[in-house]
């Protein structure tokens, strides 16, 4: 794992709760506003920022509405430091 990326999801309760909230399965941005109490643009932002630290992608990108976003090997690497 490295440290750095960890720190910098620690950083960020959005990005660390966000990053989580992919865990149990494909979900799309606006299921993850609901189970977080988060603005739908705060999520975007955030899996937009997760993205571009591999730590998570847009499985369905060609669909309009209903993106369904995943956690990468890394992310689900953070994923399993976070819920220790």
């Amino acid at each position: 794992m490295d440290i750095d990326t960890y720190g910098w999801i620690k950083a960020s309760e959005y990005r660390e709760k966000v990053l989580l909230a992919l865990d149990s399965k494909p979900i799309p941005p606006k299921d993850i506003a609901e189970e977080t109490g988060y603005y739908l643009s705060h999520v975007s932002n955030t899996l937009n920022d997760l993205e571009e630290q591999d730590l998570a992608n847009c499985i369905t990108p060609d669909r309009r509405k209903g993106r369904l976003w995943a956690p990468t090997a890394t992310g689900e690497e953070i994923i399993s430091e976070l819920k220790r």
